[in-house]
């Protein structure tokens, strides 16, 4: 009976930590009910391959070709469409904002960044979205900082930094003023596990969560407003560990455990703790910037690895749309 009326870990989260769904299938959306929801081009590849969503790959390629130009020209143009297709669904089932990738390709372009974020905007602004409700994801190089940056202070566009690994890349980002970053727990046990000796940790010990929470304290302590969001999680275990974090995006699998568990949850993180860490600021120009990255061997690794990854999974995108 007792069990019966405590609340699911999930609820439980929900309460101390806004929870993002990770994911660009909208019957997971419905089903966890997620204030927000976090797309990028492996979960759009995965999404667009489902019989359901044919409709929409259909129209992303009809809009490719009404706009012309060169056979490189409409499926780069399909392809946008296509994400913002998928973001504007996703954003009539949830109350918050959607994140919409822009192509990994640019990574090192932040002019090029910015166009195709003003890009993203304006389609969304042709189905009648608000960049109220947008979350332009850019990588976490120094030209994606810079980009987001720009975005913020010129266009009033929201960024969403991903790819996030080292405390280098949290500290540029807060400095450039972005609304959220993504800094990823799972793909750093990972590199751990498969680099060192020791291959199982505790939730707090995992270094995945000590380095978001290490972030987290930082942006508290120091007054910044960026929202951090953690994400990529292997397990529940690691999501609990960093109850209280402002947001985390999970994926509709660990959802669902989170929704059958029933553990009592209590805040690991708070602004009160953090205001009390001996953390020390600092300011990184660019030089700083890429030294301090340079020094972090896994978060140099994990960032290329991940580009290369969202890179290999757009051009997988653009060939299905070809």
């Amino acid at each position: 009976v007792k069990r019966q009326k405590m609340e699911s870990a999930l609820d439980q989260l929900k309460h101390h930590t806004t929870v993002v769904a990770d994911t660009g299938d909208f019957n997971a959306i419905d089903e966890y009910k997620p204030l927000d929801a976090t797309t990028n081009p492996s979960l759009i590849l995965a999404a667009a391959q489902m019989p359901a969503y044919q409709k929409l790959v259909d129209d992303a390629v009809a809009y490719g070709k009404k706009l012309g130009g060169s056979e490189e020209e409409q499926i780069k143009n399909a392809s946008d469409k296509l994400f913002v297709l998928f973001g504007a669904e996703i954003l009539k089932r949830i109350p918050g904002r959607v994140s919409t990738e822009v192509d990994a390709r640019l990574s090192f372009d932040k002019e090029g960044m910015i166009q195709r974020a003003r890009r993203l905007i304006d389609l969304y602004k042709e189905v009648g979205v608000g960049k109220d409700r947008i979350l332009i994801k850019l990588s976490s190089t120094w030209e994606g900082i810079q980009a987001g940056r720009v975005l913020e202070a010129e266009h009033g566009i929201h960024c969403n930094m991903t790819l996030l690994f080292s405390f280098a890349q949290a500290v540029a980002c807060a400095e450039a003023g972005v609304t959220l970053i993504s800094p990823f727990v799972g793909r750093i046990l990972d590199w751990y596990v498969a680099n060192g000796d020791k291959k199982t940790y505790e939730p707090s010990e995992d270094p995945g969560v000590k380095s978001v929470t290490k972030i987290y304290n930082y942006y508290k302590k120091f007054g910044y407003k960026t929202i951090v969001m953690g994400a990529s999680f292997r397990n529940t275990g690691q999501i609990k560990a960093l109850t209280g974090c402002d947001y985390l995006t999970i994926s509709p699998k660990l959802l669902a455990e989170l929704s059958k568990e029933h553990v009592k949850l209590t805040p690991t993180l708070s602004v009160k703790e953090a205001q009390a860490c001996d953390l020390e600021k600092m300011h990184l120009d660019e030089k700083a910037f890429r030294w301090h990255h340079n020094e972090d061997q896994m978060a140099v690794e994990k960032l290329s690895d991940g580009i290369r990854r969202f890179a290999a999974d757009a051009v997988k995108l653009e060939r299905m749309l070809k």
